[in-house]
């Protein structure tokens, strides 16, 4: 019997945890009866019941595994950690515990998979969110995915079923900060896309921070594109362009119109050392991103400390 491992990472899920266990539940006791079942829970050190709210799930459920964190590592570490966990043949690599991802996908995915696919991916089609932030992710992504070299559609998120030779290529790459919605096409191997509706959350608010939404984002453009530093170089090539030309079109009107050339063009230059200096700064802040992604990398820390693991 194979065995299909789904991987549940959560932080302060208390209203969630019992329904997205029994989701999963229910779907080996129907359409998926002819697979093992592996659900894995990445707590993030919570601060509620839900860690209580675990033991007794795994403590009655043997198919349940629970990876309980140190401290707070951030979703895509500790989801990351719990997919290295799993031994599942088919991995889907995220189940989120709100559900607004929905499970009954997931047969679908299965049944793609078995007919040879290695990567069966979500493409999140329709967003049930304000405007403001679908506005904002679609742009962000559509960005990310005309830089990268990878061929990724608009709106895949980290809901996908890998096969285990997958997950395997996944471990060889030794990111610190590992972005895995891209990770599985930068593997490569035979993919398919399933369109979907991302739910709106029914209850509880996100734990993902404004600030950790934009710091994920910056790192999925400083792990799968060098687009930031050649638009840098572009920038820093048409501006001494345009100052040359600017430098010698002040030298003939100063030589023509003024007959001198000091005094005029004063507001010219303040507004130029405030522009450079902004300028230069920019630049400074996108290279200090790659640097310290480079900075993380050589020092080759865990992906995250677990306190214990339950049922593994």
């Amino acid at each position: 019997m194979k065995t299909i491992s789904i991987i549940t990472p959560c932080y302060n899920e208390e209203l969630n945890i019992r329904e997205c266990y029994a989701a999963v539940k229910a779907l080996f006791d129907g359409p998926l009866s002819a697979y093992r079942r592996e659900h894995v829970f990445c707590d993030n050190d919570s601060g509620d019941r839900t860690v209580e709210i675990l033991r007794e799930i795994a403590a009655a459920d043997p198919d349940v595994r629970v990876i309980l964190n140190a401290r707070n590592f951030g979703p895509m570490r500790s989801n990351y950690n719990g997919v290295m966990a799993a031994t599942g043949d088919a991995v889907l690599l995220f189940m989120p515990a709100d559900l607004q991802d929905p499970p009954s996908l997931v047969p679908e995915f299965v049944a793609l998979w078995e007919q040879g696919y290695e990567v069966v991916y979500g493409i999140r089609k329709i967003r049930e969110e304000g405007l403001v932030m679908r506005s904002v992710r679609g742009v962000y992504y559509r960005i990310l995915t005309q830089l990268t070299e990878l061929h990724v559609p608009p709106g895949v998120g980290d809901f996908q079923l890998v096969d285990r030779k997958v997950v395997d290529a996944m471990r060889e790459i030794r990111d610190s900060y590992p972005f895995m919605r891209m990770m599985t096409f930068e593997c490569g191997f035979k993919a398919v896309g399933i369109p979907y509706r991302w739910s709106a959350r029914q209850r509880g608010i996100s734990k993902n921070s404004f600030l950790r939404l934009v710091d994920q984002a910056l790192n999925g453009l400083v792990t799968f594109t060098l687009a930031p530093l050649r638009l840098l170089l572009l920038v820093g090539f048409v501006v001494a362009t345009l100052s040359i030309l600017y430098a010698l079109l002040n030298l003939i009107l100063g030589l023509v119109l003024y007959q001198k050339l000091a005094e005029p063009g004063i507001m010219t230059i303040i507004t130029a050392v405030f522009f450079f200096g902004g300028v230069q700064l920019f630049s400074l802040g996108v290279i200090a991103e790659y640097m310290m992604a480079i900075y993380h990398q050589v020092r080759q820390k865990p992906v995250v400390f677990e306190r214990e693991r339950i049922n593994f």
